[in-house]
Order: C-alpha cells, then structure tokens, then sequence
C-alpha cells in the first residue's frame, strides 16, 4: 500500500482504507451512527485536551513542540478516522456535504460583512 499524504490522497481512497481497516477486523457491526458520533466526539474531547487552559498564543507554541505534535496528529487522525467511519456507515458523500455546508455559510457569513471578524452571523449587520 502506498504512503498518503494530503496532496496524493482523495477521500474516496481514505475513506475505502478506513473501511478496509475496520472490515478486516469485523468492526462494522460496532459502528452503528450513534456510537460513531460519540467516538468522534470523545476523540475530538482527547484533541482538545492537548490545548486545555492555554492562551490563543500558547496553543500555537503546543501545536509546534515536535513531541507534542506527534500525539496531537494521533489525535487528529483519530477524529477524522471516525468521521470517515461516520460516513460509510451512513453512506454520506464528504466532498459533497462539505461541499453544501460551505455554499451554505457563504451565505450566512458574506464576505463583506464577517472579514476579520468572529460574530455569529445572526450577529453580523
């Protein structure tokens, strides 16, 4: 199997390993919507625990520590493996929600009215 990186792999190819990963192991039967939800949040839980009670500007210094890095890149792939699950056992298209969920914030959050700005767009004017 060849080594994936970001600029060599589609999510159609993450998405048949993960699944490959989990039917070789008769994991299927374990990954009903509703436990894979709560995996991908008690994973992204594990995630945030990497930056707990640090500033903006420590976690930045965190992300960069070359050991904590590697455990916070576990912890990442971790996320997006469940969601990847997620999304076989649902049988969603990522590319095309992300897809939909972007044209739908472009909506809610135009560009002249959120550049460099963090309000929730019922709050923009």
């Amino acid at each position: 199997m060849k080594p994936l990186t970001d600029t060599t792999a589609t999510v159609a190819e993450l998405k048949s390993r993960v699944l490959a990963f989990a039917r070789e192991r008769d994991w299927e039967q374990f990954h009903a919507p509703k436990n894979l939800s709560m995996a991908l949040a008690a994973e992204a839980g594990e995630l945030m625990e990497h930056f707990l009670w640090a500033t903006p500007e420590a976690s930045q210094a965190v992300a960069a520590d070359p050991v904590k890095r590697a455990k916070i890149a576990e912890e990442l792939a971790d996320v997006i493996i469940y969601a990847l699950e997620f999304a076989n056992a649902t049988k969603l298209d990522v590319a095309a929600s992300i897809e939909a969920k972007m044209a739908a914030n472009a909506k809610k959050y135009p560009v002249e009215k959120s550049r460099g700005r963090s309000d929730k767009y019922t709050e923009l004017k």
